[in-house]
């Protein structure tokens, strides 16, 4: 049976971890019977969470059902992220080593600042790397002396390739866009225990084998090492990401793969379906020039490679 293609407006899959916080509900529209929301899953076709299809000749489906054989390896996984609290200090490992030791794949990502509290900070790699001292600090406390602090503000664009050791910090939203893994190696948290009462797990000698100390330039050479376009946010080996200020008309093209829609602020309508602040919008591969319109309409938009 053929797939029939509009726009699927998404319901979202929210998650509850111990950083989280109260802006995804209070301000972005989720509703969900968690008292705090950490991650709202906008995109996901996975076993851990599903997005289902809210409206049209589809509604209720999953996704997944949606997609058919196109569902598996889905490429994608994008969230908002409260962080309330910080996050702990990880690392995502390569598609080789992933799938050597995790059976899945590894994990590249990037961060687009929705929101930031003033000085609010982040972690983004390294500095004075050392293999032995690191994981010497790991044990005993003193982290934090190797890591590269970043103060962000809203708008600023983190790529993060696997190897990169980074942390988000508290009071910031993220938009995050990656490769549709879960594979995180902690290898530090503050001593901090879950709900379990347990110190949360740690995975240092993995993440030991994976770290790779990034310059800059470098990072941003895998950021754009597709191309580089003035709407774009990054263009690599992975996924495409373009940020769009829309006051009129737009059109999108999803005639070669899907692009997925996730509205920042403001209000519009994609190829009919209203679209407001918090919602997200899958245009179906084989949609073309599919019109966007509005006023101080603030969208991502996302295509796997």
């Amino acid at each position: 049976m053929e797939k029939e293609l509009y726009p699927l407006k998404l319901s979202p899959v929210c998650k509850e971890i111990i950083w989280g916080g109260t802006r995804l509900k209070t301000e972005y529209g989720k509703v969900s019977p968690l008292e705090k929301i950490a991650e709202s899953w906008e995109l996901t076709v996975r076993s851990d969470g599903m997005n289902r299809i809210e409206n049209g000749p589809c509604a209720g489906m999953t996704l997944g059902e949606y997609l058919g054989s196109e569902a598996e390896g889905f490429p994608l996984l994008i969230k908002l992220i409260d962080a309330c609290d910080k996050l702990s200090i990880q690392v995502h490992p390569d598609d080789a080593y992933a799938r050597e030791k995790e059976g899945e794949y590894g994990k590249t990502e990037m961060w687009y600042i929705v929101d930031a509290e003033p000085g609010a900070k982040l972690v983004y790699g390294l500095k004075n790397y050392d293999k032995e001292g690191f994981r010497a600090a790991a044990a005993d406390g003193t982290l934090e002396s190797y890591l590269r602090y970043v103060e962000v503000k809203k708008g600023d664009v983190f790529f993060i390739p696997s190897g990169c050791v980074h942390a988000i910090g508290a009071g910031i939203l993220i938009a995050e866009i990656q490769q549709s893994s879960n594979v995180t190696y902690r290898v530090y948290d503050y001593m901090r225990r879950g709900k379990d009462g347990k110190l949360r797990e740690l995975h240092v000698e993995k993440a030991l084998d994976v770290i790779v100390d990034y310059t800059d330039d470098e990072i941003e050479k895998i950021r754009f090492a597709c191309g580089r376009e003035e709407s774009a946010l990054a263009d690599c080996r992975y996924f495409r990401v373009d940020r769009h200020l829309v006051d009129g008309e737009i059109t999108l093209d999803a005639a070669d793969g899907f692009v997925h829609v996730l509205c920042l602020s403001g209000e519009g309508d994609v190829g009919g379906v209203t679209l407001t602040k918090g919602e997200s919008i899958f245009l179906p591969k084989g949609m073309r020039a599919v019109p966007v319109s509005g006023r101080g309409l603030e969208i991502l938009t996302s295509r796997a490679k």
